[in-house]
C-alpha cells in the first residue's frame, strides 16, 4: 500500500505541472507579443482573465452538477487536459490579438475546472495524517506547472509560438500519465445529486472563514503572477539592453513562480505540526508586506529585486494549500470535491477584478505603488484565519492543532 501510495501521488503531481502549464501559457508571452506586435493593455489582461473567467464558469457548472464527486477524477482529468492542450495550441494558428485568441484562453480556462480541484481531490484520498503535507505537494506541483510556460519562454529565445507548443505538449503527456493513476482508499461514495451541497460552503461557519481566508489570499496571488513578469520586464528595461531585459525578465519571472512549489510543501509539513491557521496567518503577514515594498525597488539593482520576489514567491502561495486542506478536513468526505470546486470558483473569480485593477493602479500612481492594493486581501485573509484559530470547528483541522 505504502508503494502504490507514494507512487500514486507521484504520478498525480507529475500530472498537474504538465497540465497546468495551460494556465499561464498566453501570459508568459505577453511582454514578447507587446514587443513584437505592439499587444495593447485590454488584450494583455484578457489573457489572463479569459482564463480566470472560464474556470469560474466550468467550475459552477461542476459545482452545480456534483461532477467532482460524480465521475471518475481520472476520466474527467485526461479529457479536461486533452481538450485544454488543443484550445490552447490553435491560439498559433491565428492572430494571438484577437478575439478568437481570447475565446480559446476561456476554454482552457475551463478544461482547469477538471485539472485543478480533481487533482487535489485525487490526493486527499491518499492522506493520512498528513493531509497538508499531502496537498502541499499538490499544490506545488501546481505553481512548478503555472510558472513553467516562462521557462519555456526563456528557453525558446522569447518565441511565443515555441511557449504555447510546448505547453500543449505537456498537457498531452499529462492526460497519458494520469491513465496509470490509481485512487487511494479515503475517496467517499458517489453521492446523490442535490445542487444545494454547493451553498453549505458558505452556511457553515468554519468553512465560510476558511474560504474568506481563502479570498484574501487570491484577491493578491493572480493579480501578481499575471504581471509580474511584465513588472519584472520594465524594471530590468531600465538598467539593461532590451534583449538582455527580455530573457532575465523571464528567468526571473520564472523563479519567482516556481520557489512558491518550495513554499507549498515547506508549509504543508509546517501545517501538520503546528497548525493550518498559524501558517496562514504568517505567509499572508509575509506576503502582504511583500505587496507594499516591491514597487520601492522598481528600477533598481535586478539581483536585489529580484532577491525580495523570491521571498514574495515562496510566501505568497505557501499558504494556498493549506485552505484546501482545511475544506477538506472540515467537509464530508462525500462532498471534498464539490466544496474545493465552490472555494476555487470563488476564489478565481475574485481575480477577475485584481488582473485588471492592477494595470488601472500603474496608469494611475506607476509601478512604484501599483502593487500596495493587493495587501488588502492578505491583511482580511489574516482575519479570518484568526477567528476560525478560535472556532470550536478549528479542532479538526491538523489533527487537532488547528
Amino acid at each position: 500500500m505504502f508503494a502504490n501510495r507514494v507512487t500514486s501521488l507521484a504520478l498525480i503531481a507529475v500530472c498537474q505541472i504538465g497540465a497546468m502549464a495551460l494556465w499561464f501559457s498566453a501570459t508568459a508571452i505577453v511582454p514578447a507579443l507587446k514587443a513584437q506586435i505592439g499587444l495593447d493593455e485590454l488584450t494583455a489582461s484578457l489573457f489572463t482573465s479569459a482564463v480566470q473567467f472560464g474556470f469560474v464558469v466550468g467550475t459552477l457548472i461542476s459545482a452545480l452538477l456534483g461532477l467532482a464527486d460524480q465521475l471518475d477524477p481520472r476520466k474527467f482529468f485526461m479529457g479536461s487536459a486533452l481538450v485544454g492542450a488543443v484550445a490552447n495550441v490553435l491560439i498559433i494558428v491565428g492572430d494571438p490579438t484577437s478575439d478568437f485568441a481570447v475565446a480559446m484562453r476561456f476554454v482552457t480556462g475551463a478544461c482547469m475546472a477538471g485539472i485543478y480541484p480533481v487533482g487535489m481531490k485525487l490526493a486527499t484520498t491518499w492522506a493520512r495524517a498528513d493531509m497538508g503535507f499531502v496537498v502541499g505537494i499538490l499544490v506545488g506541483a501546481i505553481i512548478l506547472g503555472q510558472s513553467s510556460p516562462h521557462l519555456f519562454n526563456a528557453l525558446g529565445g522569447v518565441d511565443w509560438r515555441f511557449t504555447l507548443a510546448a505547453a500543449s505538449g505537456s498537457a498531452v503527456l499529462a492526460a497519458v500519465v494520469m491513465r496509470f493513476v490509481n485512487i487511494g482508499p479515503n475517496i467517499g461514495k458517489a453521492p446523490r445529486f442535490d445542487a444545494r451541497v454547493a451553498l453549505r460552503a458558505w452556511t457553515i461557519p468554519a468553512l465560510r472563514l476558511a474560504n474568506l481566508g481563502y479570498l484574501g489570499h487570491m484577491w493578491e496571488l493572480f493579480a501578481m503572477y499575471a504581471w509580474i513578469a511584465v513588472f519584472l520586464d520594465a524594471s530590468f528595461r531600465l538598467s539593461m539592453s532590451e534583449q538582455n531585459a527580455s530573457v532575465y525578465a523571464a528567468y526571473a519571472t520564472f523563479a519567482t513562480v516556481a520557489v512558491g512549489s518550495i513554499g507549498c510543501v515547506v508549509a504543508g509539513a509546517a501545517a501538520d505540526r503546528w497548525g493550518r491557521t498559524t501558517i496562514t496567518i504568517v505567509a499572508m503577514a509575509v506576503s502582504g508586506s511583500c505587496c507594499l515594498i516591491v514597487g520601492f525597488l522598481f528600477g533598481a539593482n535586478p539581483l536585489m529585486l529580484t532577491a525580495l520576489c523570491l521571498i514574495w514567491g515562496i510566501s505568497i502561495v505557501a499558504d494556498s494549500a493549506q485552505f484546501s486542506a482545511s475544506v477538506a478536513e472540515l467537509s464530508d468526505p462525500s462532498h471534498v470535491g464539490t466544496m474545493l470546486t465552490v472555494q476555487t470558483s470563488a476564489g478565481f473569480l475574485l481575480t477577475l477584478l485584481t488582473i485588471h485593477l492592477l494595470p488601472f493602479m500603474v496608469e494611475t500612481v506607476g509601478w512604484h505603488y501599483a502593487f500596495a492594493c493587493l495587501s488588502i486581501g492578505p491583511f482580511i485573509g489574516v482575519i479570518a484565519m484568526w477567528r476560525l484559530r478560535f472556532s470550536p470547528d478549528a479542532a479538526k483541522l491538523a489533527n487537532g492543532r488547528g
